[in-house]
C-alpha cells in the first residue's frame, strides 16, 4: 500500500479521502492548517502544513516521511462579481489554490523523481474546464491549477511521476456555504446570486470524490484528467462538445 499525503485533511473532501485511503490499507498523513482539527481521523499521521508557508510545507514533508502520492486537496472559494471583486481575494485564492498546490508539489517532487516512482493527484473541480458566474476567481485559480498539473505531468512523466486532476461538480462539503460573498447592498448582481444553487447543478457527497481519488491512486495507469461523479462527467462532456468561439454555460441564467 501507498504512504499518501493529504492537505486540506480537516474537512469536507480532504477529510472523506483520509477516511477512505485509510479504510484501504492506505499509510495516511492528514495535514490541515491547524492540526487540531484533523483528531478522530484514523490516520497514521496528523501534521500542520499550510500550503502557503514555505517553511510549514517543508517541515511536514520532512516529517511525513516517504510520500508515495501526494493528494493537493486545500482550497477555497469565493462568491463575487469580477467587476467589484476584490483584487485581493483574487490573489488570496491563486495563493492558497494554485501556487500552494504547486509548492508541496515542488517539495515531495525531488524524492519521487529520485525513487523513480510517485504519483500526484491534484483535486480540481469542472470549473478547471468551464466556469460559473461569480465563481470567476476560483475558476481562474483552478484552470491556471490544471494547467500546472498537464505541466508536470510532461515533464516528470520520464521520471516516472504519474499525475492526475480529479474534476468534481458541486460537492456537499459546506464549502461553498463557507465561502466569503462580496455583494454590495442593493447590487445589481444579487439575482445572479440567487440564480447560482441552480447553476451549479446536481450534488455529490465528500466520499463519492474520496472513492474516486482512491481509485485513482490504485490505478496502474491513471488518466490526467478524472471527473468525480455522474453530473461532472455529464457537463463536462457538454463543454467538449460545445462551440469554443462562444460562452458556454451548463444551464440557463434565470435573472
Amino acid at each position: 500500500m501507498s504512504s499518501v499525503l493529504i492537505t486540506g485533511a480537516s474537512r469536507g473532501i480532504g477529510r472523506a479521502i483520509a477516511v477512505e485511503l485509510a479504510g484501504r490499507g492506505h499509510r495516511v498523513i492528514a495535514t490541515a492548517r491547524r492540526p487540531e482539527t484533523l483528531a478522530g481521523l484514523p490516520v497514521d499521521r496528523r501534521l500542520r502544513l499550510d500550503v502557503t508557508d514555505q517553511e510549514s510545507v517543508d517541515r511536514a514533508v520532512r516529517d511525513a516521511g516517504v510520500v508515495d502520492v501526494l493528494v493537493s486537496n486545500a482550497g477555497e472559494t469565493v462568491r463575487a462579481p469580477l467587476e467589484s471583486v476584490p483584487l485581493s481575494e483574487v490573489e488570496r485564492l491563486f495563493r492558497l489554490n494554485t501556487l500552494g498546490a504547486l509548492r508541496v508539489a515542488q517539495a515531495v517532487l525531488p524524492a519521487m523523481r529520485e525513487r523513480g516512482a510517485g504519483r500526484l493527484v491534484f483535486v480540481s473541480s469542472i470549473q478547471g474546464r468551464l466556469v460559473l458566474p461569480l465563481i470567476g476567481p476560483y475558476a481562474a485559480s483552478k484552470w491556471a491549477l490544471e494547467a500546472l498539473a498537464e505541466t508536470l505531468a510532461i515533464e516528470t512523466g520520464h521520471f516516472g511521476v504519474k499525475v492526475s486532476v480529479v474534476q468534481p461538480g458541486a460537492v456537499s462539503s459546506g464549502g461553498g456555504e463557507r465561502a466569503r460573498v462580496f455583494l454590495g447592498e442593493h447590487d445589481p448582481y444579487t439575482p445572479l446570486h440567487r440564480a447560482l444553487p441552480a447553476l451549479r447543478g446536481e450534488l455529490v457527497t465528500p466520499e463519492e470524490v474520496a472513492a474516486t481519488v482512491a481509485d485513482t491512486i490504485e490505478r496502474p495507469d491513471p488518466p490526467l484528467r478524472v471527473p468525480a461523479g455522474a453530473p461532472a462527467e455529464r457537463v463536462l462532456l457538454a463543454r467538449k462538445e460545445a462551440p469554443e468561439n462562444e460562452p458556454f454555460l451548463a444551464a440557463e441564467i434565470d435573472w
